[in-house]
């Protein structure tokens, strides 16, 4: 950087962008940024340098000058009014957060932008940092200091009674709840967001965040249906916008359908008018997934989770669920196989499903302690016996509904006799 500023005007600024290299056009807004000039002007046209400024050190990657940029700018924030300042704090640590791998340095600029407003005595941007803090201590799982800080923040903001935070604050400790998996917490949390987003006006992703996390609780309750109308919602709201999780809601809606045996539905909503725009790797996985399920094939579900890894088996969210489908459409394999046979060699099931022999003995012992089918093991020989289903005898329960009448007629009687005696 010169040591000679510009003058804060629009030309330089001008100047600065005409520049033939994006360094070139940094330096430039740094010398314009260096003009001690305080006057409305000149304060209306250096928040212009710092978004430009900010725009091109996103370009370059450039995580280590947003930051040092954010302490240079401290005494310009005391001359600007305090809502201003809370608009470029906050776009500067938007800005950082666009540049790949820097979890860690949004951690520590949060970190330092809370004592620091704490020292100037700004609640309203501290109050918003710190949920922005929270939020990514979350991502990074360190769920233990996340909570702490959300706790405290959580009591402070309902005392100060500001909604749209308290929204913001109360989704967070949903998410969080259920990343520890304490589902009561997170419902009650999610509520407490729906009350407080109910006596206030809400943005349309906001509301579309509220939506999606519903769904999601719904879904860990295996309420599909109830979850799908919500992805549903959240996907009109995302999708209205253009909001990257639109491809994500519907994804989870897919995975409802699936979940509820509706497989045949999926390419349908894939081939749908909203559902084209967003073809891709995410559509594929849950496409494959379905065709799986349609066949009742556990080779093409082992294929689809092999080949589509990041987009099923590293989401936490379609991982669960698709393991609870991969089980049941393994027993319903293995009954329909067995079926036939009162005594079957288990290497010679492992090898109609085309599954290890470990794998296939587990599964079935699961099953008989399950109650699923009547059978033993025998490990020594190798062996699945079969039982028959046995015949529940009519005996029991006429008699049990006989006695039943019997009990009542007695005390319809004892009634009567009561009255006519009194």
């Amino acid at each position: 950087m010169s040591s000679s500023y510009l003058p804060v005007t629009n030309d330089s600024i001008a100047q600065a962008l005409e520049a033939k290299t994006p360094s070139e056009s940094i330096s430039i807004l740094y010398r314009i940024l260096e003009n001690p000039s305080s006057s409305p002007e000149a304060l209306r046209v250096k928040e212009q340098v710092i978004s430009n400024l900010s725009d091109l050190l996103t370009q370059e990657k450039k995580g280590e000058e947003l930051r040092s940029l954010l302490t240079q700018l401290r005494p310009f924030f005391s001359v600007i009014p305090k809502a201003k300042t809370a608009k470029i704090v906050r776009g500067i640590i938007d800005a950082v957060a666009k540049i790949p791998n820097t979890s860690d340095l949004q951690i520590s600029l949060c970190k330092e932008m809370v004592l620091w407003t704490r020292a100037e005595k700004r609640t309203f941007l501290r109050q918003r940092v710190e949920a922005r803090l929270a939020a990514l201590l979350m991502e990074s799982k360190e769920y233990s200091e996340a909570l702490t800080l959300l706790s405290s923040l959580v009591k402070e903001v309902r005392r100060l009674d500001d909604k749209l935070l308290l929204v913001d604050i109360d989704l967070l400790e949903s998410k969080l709840h259920f990343s520890l998996r304490n589902l009561p917490k997170a419902k009650a949390a999610l509520t407490a967001a729906r009350t407080a987003a109910n006596a206030i006006y809400v943005p349309p992703a906001q509301q579309g965040t509220i939506d999606l996390q519903s769904g999601i609780l719904h879904a860990e309750e295996k309420d599909y249906k109830t979850a799908y109308s919500y992805f549903f919602e959240a996907f009109e709201a995302f999708n209205a916008l253009e909001d990257p999780r639109a491809v994500y809601s519907l994804k989870y809606m897919l995975l409802c359908k699936i979940m509820v045996s509706q497989a045949d539905d999926v390419a349908g909503i894939i081939s749908s008018k909203s559902g084209l725009q967003y073809v891709g790797p995410e559509l594929d996985a849950m496409k494959a997934v379905a065709d799986a399920h349609s066949k009742r094939s556990l080779k093409l579900f082992e294929s689809a989770l092999r080949d589509y890894k990041a987009q099923l088996d590293e989401d936490p969210i379609v991982h669960r669920h698709l393991s609870t489908l991969y089980d049941t459409l393994l027993e319903q394999n293995l009954c329909r196989l067995i079926e036939p046979f009162s005594r079957v060699e288990i290497a010679h099931v492992a090898n109609l499903i085309e599954l290890p022999v470990s794998h296939v003995e587990k599964k079935l012992s699961q099953m008989i302690l399950d109650k699923k089918f009547a059978g033993t093991l025998d490990q020594g020989a190798g062996c699945l016996i079969i039982f028959d289903d046995p015949k529940t005898d009519a005996i029991f329960p006429a008699t049990l509904e006989t006695i039943s009448n019997i009990g009542k007629v007695v005390d319809s009687l004892y009634t009567r006799s009561a009255k006519i005696m009194a």
